[in-house]
């Protein structure tokens, strides 16, 4: 008996569209293990997944969706850390300890797929979509938590914002600022908008 859909949720995918998703993926990988990401191209990943162009830009959309999509394994468990993980970084510990738990994880996870997520997020609706929603409104929590009088979601907004891909590459490509100083200005940063949490 096939199983009913639940609401809210999307249709389940139809399998040769799961398959081609699966093709093009394996393929972008491969592009990536190759040549990096500066390598891809929606028509060369599909070139070589054997699947036609017009597949890849439904699935996709653009590079910045092959992206994100390309990073999803690692998005993850990075949420599944943050949201329900050990503390600092899980539930359990003070709020100032972890907004500061999460900020560093996510610049280190920046750094791990530091050209991915550059990619993600250069289109106009890149910066604010993907996983930014969920890093926001986990902010916005920690935040009232820690000081309910504080405007959340502007001041979430703006840590966020320090650690755009685009912000963290200008300030290591142009700013020549190593990752140890972008992490200790972090905290300056931190240690004068949470005080002693």
């Amino acid at each position: 008996m096939q199983p009913l859909p639940m609401a809210g949720q999307p249709p389940a995918e139809r399998a040769d569209a799961a398959r081609n998703r699966q093709r093009l993926v394996d393929a972008a990988l491969r592009i990536v293990a190759a040549r990096g990401v500066a390598g891809l191209a929606l028509d060369e990943v599909a070139r070589e997944a054997g699947v036609g162009v017009g597949t890849a830009y439904r699935r996709f959309g653009d590079l910045s969706g092959l992206a994100y999509t390309l990073m999803e394994g690692h998005e993850v468990r990075f949420q599944e850390a943050f949201l329900g993980g050990p503390p600092p970084l899980g539930p359990g510990a003070p709020p100032a300890a972890r907004i500061r738990a999460f900020l560093h994880a996510l610049l280190d996870l920046q750094r791990d797929q530091w050209e991915l997520r550059l990619l993600a997020t250069t289109t106009a609706q890149g910066w604010g979509s993907g996983p930014y929603k969920t890093y926001h409104l986990h902010l916005v929590t920690l935040l009232d938590e820690l000081d309910p009088a504080r405007d959340a979601a502007y001041t979430a907004s703006v840590l966020l914002a320090l650690l755009q891909p685009a912000v963290l590459d200008h300030q290591q490509r142009v700013l020549d600022l190593t990752p140890d100083r972008i992490r200790s200005g972090l905290d300056t940063v931190l240690d004068a908008l949470l005080g002693d949490g």
